[in-house]
């Protein structure tokens, strides 16, 4: 992976750094500026639509390679099938731990279904995984609404931080290029901070405007990745909706984003931490003792996790649709959190995490 700069020393002071915490080994660290992609990590500084389309071959020398190396990628997954094979469906995921979890759904529901199925789970980063279902080396994954925001360059529009808004949006625009969107999880993994639980209660925080109340007392002490503290639409996306700013001196700046660490220093006081950036869904906050600050005023955007599928696909095996949307409108954030803690905290497998949720809710698997 590439050194990302560090973007916070931009500011008028330096933040500290959080000592003695490593963000090594964490399957959701994301480290790149201005870039609100889930499940990822990518290089500092590039623009996200940019590294989300498919390199031009005139382009660069580094992009030049990007695109060698997905050409060798499309031609090592590629295997003639033998006569009379039935042509398995291929169900893939990004590398991040939510995507393990929800590749595995998808799979285990359609062999439940008695459909032949070759797994590709942890594939790669969204360039990786979504130009393969555009090429159609691969037949679904999960993936964010939210996402199609850097997909489409207009990260900007505000019909992005609406979960119907963004999902009729995406629906539309992949349409286009022969892909199917089927109903997203109710469930939002955007950017959130926590506060340590003995202070949200003691001083009554609960949503992002209350929150603004106690950095404006001088109450909170943030730990966040340098991504969060810089990109518009991250922590500043917060300070402009909530009328309030952080003073870099009570940021405690971490080089990535592993929102593993910034939550444990949160809710175990370390370095005088008592709030941390999270994602909605983290496995952590079923764990900890944190309160999760709403955000009334919609500053994110939403990313609400849907099977995305080749339209070919779908019309030779309609009855996919419809288990999978109920198995996703299930998946409420609360049960995200808590499935993602069984692989995160207690160790669990995502395929056996996934297997005992469909047996606890009666789906085929």
């Amino acid at each position: 992976m590439l050194a990302t700069t560090n973007i916070v020393q931009e500011r008028s002071e330096p933040s500290p750094v959080l000592p003695g915490v490593s963000s090594s080994g964490w399957p959701r660290n994301e480290n790149v500026r201005h870039l609100m992609l889930r499940g990822d990590t990518f290089v500092a500084n590039q623009s996200p639509s940019e590294w989300l389309r498919l390199p031009d071959p005139r382009a660069s020398p580094t992009r030049r390679r990007l695109l060698a190396a997905l050409v060798v990628f499309a031609a090592a997954g590629t295997r003639p099938l033998e006569a009379g094979a039935p042509r398995p469906i291929v169900v893939a995921s990004k590398s991040d731990t939510e995507g393990a979890l929800t590749g595995s759904l998808i799979a285990l529901v359609l062999e439940g279904l008695g459909l032949t199925v070759e797994r590709k789970l942890g594939l790669g980063p969204t360039l990786i995984v979504r130009s393969a279902l555009l090429s159609g080396e691969i037949d679904l994954y999960p993936e964010y609404t939210g996402n199609g925001a850097f997909f489409s360059g207009t990260e900007t529009d505000p019909v992005w931080k609406t979960g119907q808004g963004g999902y009729a949006r995406i629906q539309q625009l992949d349409a286009e290029r022969g892909l199917v969107w089927l109903k997203p999880a109710p469930a939002n993994n955007t950017w959130l901070i926590a506060v340590r639980g003995s202070v949200a209660r003691a001083n009554g925080l609960v949503s992002m405007a209350d929150f603004a109340g106690a950095v404006r007392n001088g109450l909170i002490t943030l730990a966040a990745s340098t991504e969060f503290v810089e990109s518009p639409a991250a922590l500043p996306s917060f300070e402009a909706a909530y009328g309030f700013t952080m003073p870099t001196s009570r940021i405690i700046s971490l080089p990535g984003g592993d929102t593993a660490v910034t939550a444990r220093a949160a809710a175990e006081g370390i370095s005088g931490v008592n709030a941390g950036m999270v994602y909605g869904t983290d496995g952590a906050l079923a764990a900890l003792d944190l309160t999760v600050m709403s955000d009334p005023k919609a500053a994110q955007i939403v990313y609400e996790v849907a099977p995305v599928i080749r339209a070919d696909t779908l019309a030779r095996h309609p009855e996919i649709r419809d288990v999978l949307e109920r198995v996703f409108m299930r998946l409420d954030a609360g049960t995200l959190r808590r499935l993602n803690a069984r692989i995160t905290v207690e160790g669990e497998t995502a395929e056996v995490v996934a297997r005992g949720y469909l047996a606890e809710i009666g789906a085929p698997r």
